[in-house]
């Protein structure tokens, strides 16, 4: 049942009256540059059925709204007290009716506010079982709301990727300097402006009170066509003839003058204002189509081609939208330009492929022409490659090898000296040489494991010592307990930051079986964050860790500082802790 008439009582300027009037009602139609209210008052009979499920669609009304069936409110949205605020007249309505709503004989209100120049007022209602009103409603949805969420993301999409080309497309001009292609900058801002107009359909509570948000939505149509204008110039190559010159500046003219005449239009509730300025924009843009397609059927390019027939179906669907919104008492219908601008986005598209189709040809031209020399310079670079890799294989080798010496210097050869002169002194015991020696052979069992350790893997040094020297500690009756949690590998320790900390590892150890008398012996290792701390913790005897320290820890702290260790020392009798933290 689709719901036409209807008794209205309306209200403006506070003087309120009743009358019988005829759905759709167009308020800026029956009321122009006029504010108010109505309440609609719409008797009707139904056959109730219990057993079904009933619903009722509003095409359009509002601007903000109070339905009410039989004294009970269905839905409502906004101020109706409050002018110039939300606009919920964008958005069709459904409403679900329960079946003990219905009544033999019924009565629907609606009351409705009006603002000036926002397509206030109120479509015929449909009331019907859900199943047949439910489609009604959502193919009006779709087409209004689904639609125009998509032919904004598309916009959105289009307007990112010409304004990302502006920017990073350069070539060289006069002087030396770089300049950029204009048409994907006009493109760009045409589809944001176009973005920003549609959007209004989506939007029920604007940023900016009315008539502030309409001075934007209607500027942003006005931005559209004159950068669509200026677009198609380019496209054409006329811009630097004089006729497409003047209407590039008469359209932006129009647009800046735009500014004061929208907003005087809709801050004086003078509708036919905007529409007059709407109606000289098409003027010079009637023309100019006419000849760019004239001129596109003639003799042009496939972009002009393409863009002409965009335009050309563009200007079909505004003229028809034009007529719609601004001249006839139409209310419920909706804009057809919002998906034919569509084509305008696919037009750039095919230019934006044509393009990179021509570049690509200059560039697989530019590529064979600079074959031959790539292909002379990988020559000689291939045999400057080889000497320079033979240099730098041999320059490893002789920094390995120097490396083993010095390891070699540092641990196993100081130690042998040790031994050599406890031999000569005869002051030294035979358990004494034997552990120097002892000493000595575990350093070189480990500068020999330390060169097959992986960048980082701190786990596997810890794992080595503890292979290597468990059994000195087991043999010193030292008890060792092993708390080393799980590690990962640490990205900022090379194979020579590695060496450094198992010398350092060592030494600490070594400390510990030589000097400290120490019963018990724990490993502790966890990660830091991105690091690793270690701490050796034994229950020896301590000692004084404010004297200067003596070789062993010397060489500990130069160690930590050359990989950038953070290394501290703690002693007292029963607990010595030597921590050692890789941040």
């Amino acid at each position: 049942m689709s719901l036409r008439e209807a008794t209205a009582t309306l209200t403006i300027d506070g003087v309120s009256g009743a009358r019988s009037v005829s759905l759709p009602y167009h308020w800026d139609r029956q009321h122009p540059g006029k504010a108010g209210s109505a309440s609609f008052e719409i008797e009707f009979a139904w056959p109730v059925t219990p057993s079904d499920s009933y619903a009722l669609y509003i095409p359009r009304l509002g601007n903000a709204y109070e339905v009410w069936l039989n004294g009970n409110l269905l839905e409502k949205n906004g101020s109706l007290t409050k002018p110039n605020g939300g606009d919920y007249a964008k958005i069709p309505r459904f409403i679900p009716l329960a079946a003990d709503l219905l009544l033999p004989n019924n009565k629907l209100l609606i009351h409705v506010r009006a603002d000036v120049g926002r397509r206030g007022g109120l479509a015929a209602p449909v009331l019907g079982p859900d199943h047949e009103v439910r489609p009604l409603y959502l193919k009006d949805y779709h087409w209004r709301v689904t639609g125009t969420l998509v032919v904004v993301v598309l916009s959105l999409m289009v307007a990112a990727v010409s304004l990302a080309l502006w920017f990073t497309q350069t070539h060289p001009g006069p002087g030396g300097r770089f300049s950029r292609d204009p048409l994907y900058l006009l493109g760009g801002l045409a589809e944001l402006f176009w973005t920003l107009r549609i959007s209004d359909a989506l939007i029920e509570e604007p940023p900016l009170l009315w008539p502030g948000w309409g001075v934007v939505t209607a500027l942003a149509l006005g931005g559209w066509l004159s950068a669509m204008g200026s677009f198609f110039v380019i496209v054409a190559n006329w811009s630097k003839r004089k006729p497409a010159i003047w209407f590039n500046r008469v359209t932006w003219a129009w647009f800046f003058l735009g500014f004061p005449i929208v907003a005087w239009a809709l801050a004086a509730s003078a509708p036919l204002v905007l529409t007059a300025w709407y109606g000289v924009y098409a003027l010079p843009y009637l023309t100019f189509i006419v000849f760019f397609c004239w001129q596109a059927a003639r003799h042009a390019t496939p972009s002009h081609q393409v863009v002409a027939a965009a335009l050309l179906v563009n200007m079909v669907v505004g003229v028809r939208d034009w007529f719609v919104f601004r001249i006839s008492p139409s209310y419920a219908d909706n804009t057809l330009l919002r998906y034919s601008s569509v084509l305008f986005g696919l037009a750039l598209a095919y230019i934006v492929i044509t393009r990179f189709r021509e570049v690509s040809a200059q560039a697989r031209d530019l590529m064979a022409n600079l074959s031959a020399r790539i292909a002379q310079k990988e020559q000689e670079l291939s045999l400057s490659y080889q000497k320079v890799e033979q240099l730098a294989r041999e320059q490893e080798r002789v920094g390995e090898r120097t490396r083993i010496l010095r390891d070699m210097h540092d641990g196993v050869g100081a130690h042998l000296s040790a031994a050599i002169r406890q031999l000569q002194s005869g002051k030294a015991s035979t358990d004494d040489v034997l552990q120097t020696l002892r000493h000595t052979l575990d350093q070189l069992k480990l500068s020999i494991d330390a060169m097959h350790l992986q960048p980082g893997d701190v786990a596997s040094l810890l794992a080595n010592l503890r292979y290597r020297l468990e059994p000195r500690f087991a043999a010193s009756d030292i008890e060792l307990q092993w708390v080393v949690r799980p590690l990962a590998p640490v990205a900022h320790v090379d194979t020579s930051a590695l060496r450094q900390l198992q010398f350092m590892v060592f030494e600490a150890l070594s400390n510990v079986l030589q000097h400290s008398q120490a019963t018990s012996l724990a490993i502790e290792a966890e990660m830091d964050g991105s690091g690793v701390c270690l701490r050796i913790i034994d229950n020896g005897r301590g000692f004084d860790a404010a004297v200067p320290p003596r070789k062993g820890l010397l060489a500990m702290r130069e160690r930590a500082t050359a990989i950038g260790a953070q290394l501290s020392i703690s002693s007292a009798p029963g607990r010595t802790v030597v921590e050692i933290r890789i941040v």
